[in-house]
């Protein structure tokens, strides 16, 4: 049987099993034709023997009525109703209610998902090194159901966080799913922190020792350089240059934290790269090729002369008078970064006034899901899928269909250029990742921006 429906029972005198029993199929029968008759259901195995439990309780009788039903929703639900619709036992009142209707099946499989949990606890690694792949659905499915909400912050973490000595922060819910499908219990995450690191990782890292495992992308330098300088703590770990955390497989997850560092030693190195990327755009002396200009710094030997550090015998030294081309060259030099961060996210935003109310509260119900939302051109949903298949249903969409996608994951380089193939104009995603090509014609935007 599929179902089990149980009610409550309540008449106004004494009767017997056989009185309610008899008072149920009589009060229901032809309510709904033959084909739903209770006795013709039984006959064809749809629902099966009603059950009477009561007692006498001074002039009353009270009790349960369960009915297992093989129907489908609807017609147990059905089923339920035709119960309550029963008035009388005998020559006295009575009253049936349904108070519960349990889907037999879903515990029947709760069961098994519990002592799936238990083997897979108990079960020595070193006797399946083969299988981890061939479970790692029954491991996922063990991971997610770990997965807590810790602090008044509700952050995404691992059931070991109070517990264990020492914890690893990552940046995101999926982050904390990955490291618990390989076995990482004191993971706790920032959920996207920007600006503000909460409370809650604060003073868990002044209490226990704190690491901290981030992106391999610049994304990952900026939020690290943020809880360095709000929270104390102890080691940093990276993904490898391009990955991020979440798609890291067990070996690399493994490899990156044995290789942490002090975080003092990291925030030293990372200073310095910071350092360098910002005095990278000012090598621009090598413009003067403007040499054969020398009758430039012949006509102006009236402004030089006030400052004595250049001696005037030796005329080369009017090279450094091209101050005017450094300048115009100087110019160039800053349009070249922006358009990679800066002035992409304007052009989206502009559009994202025109989404749909409805679309927007769709986002925002989206977030901690792992789902996607894909629209046509009209904001009409074609289809709501998992993000890890998101890929492979814009590859295997036809073109134009598809005009834009809502869903609570990573902007990679691998969606946008299947994006840009599909004729997809519009990526909203959870945050945006390592892009270093940015296709013409699809716009990006993160979840923040568009609530803000």
């Amino acid at each position: 049987m599929k179902y089990l429906i149980r009610a409550k029972l309540e008449v106004d005198g004494i009767v017997d099993k056989h009185d309610v029993v008899g008072a149920i199929f009589g009060q229901t029968e032809n309510l709904f034709g033959e084909d739903f008759d209770l006795r013709e259901l039984q006959e064809r195995g749809r629902i099966g023997r009603i059950q009477v439990d009561i007692r006498h309780v001074g002039s009353r009788t009270v009790g349960e009525v369960t009915v297992p039903s093989n129907l489908d929703r609807v017609e147990t639900a059905l089923l339920a109703a035709m119960l309550e619709s029963v008035e009388r036992v005998g020559p006295y009142r009575a009253r049936i209610q349904v108070y519960d209707i349990i889907d037999v099946r879903a515990e029947k499989i709760k069961r098994i998902v519990e002592r799936a949990k238990e083997i897979l606890r108990t079960w020595a690694r070193e006797k399946t090194p083969d299988l981890r792949e061939v479970l790692r659905e029954i491991s996922e499915s063990v991971k997610a159901a770990e997965l807590v909400s810790y602090g008044p912050e509700g952050l995404p973490a691992g059931p070991d966080v109070d517990k264990a000595p020492e914890i690893i922060i990552v940046e995101g819910r999926a982050d904390v799913l990955n490291l618990l499908r390989y076995g990482y219990r004191n993971v706790i995450a920032l959920e996207g922190a920007r600006g503000k690191i909460p409370e809650t990782i604060i003073k868990l890292a002044k209490e226990k020792t704190a690491i901290a495992f981030v992106d391999g992308d610049h994304g990952g330098d900026l939020i690290l350089m943020e809880l360095l300088r709000a929270a104390p703590i102890d080691y940093v770990a990276r993904a490898p240059p391009g990955k991020e955390v979440e798609e890291l497989t067990g070996r690399e997850i493994e490899k990156a934290l044995r290789n942490k560092v002090p975080a003092k030693q990291y925030l030293e190195t990372l200073e310095k790269r910071l350092k360098r990327r910002r005095a990278a755009p000012q090598p621009t002396p090598p413009a003067p090729p403007a040499q054969p200009q020398q009758p430039q710094a012949a006509q102006q030997p009236a402004a030089p002369q006030p400052t004595p550090p250049q001696p005037a015998p030796p005329q080369p030294a009017a090279v450094q008078q091209p101050q005017p081309p450094q300048q115009v060259v100087a110019k160039p030099a800053p349009p070249t970064p922006p358009p990679k961060v800066e002035e992409k996210p304007p052009a989206v935003k502009a559009e994202v006034v025109e989404l749909p109310e409805s679309v927007i509260e769709e986002a925002k119900k989206l977030q901690g899901t792992l789902e996607a939302l894909i629209y046509d051109r009209d904001w009409k949903l074609i289809e709501k899928v998992p993000v890890r298949l998101l890929a492979e249903k814009l590859e295997q969409s036809e073109p134009g269909k598809v005009f834009a996608v809502v869903f609570d994951g990573i902007v990679t380089q691998r969606l946008l250029d299947i994006a840009a193939k599909k004729g997809v104009k519009l990526l909203i995603g959870a945050r945006i990742g390592n892009v270093e090509k940015r296709p013409e014609g699809v716009q990006m935007l993160t979840f923040n921006e568009l609530i803000s």
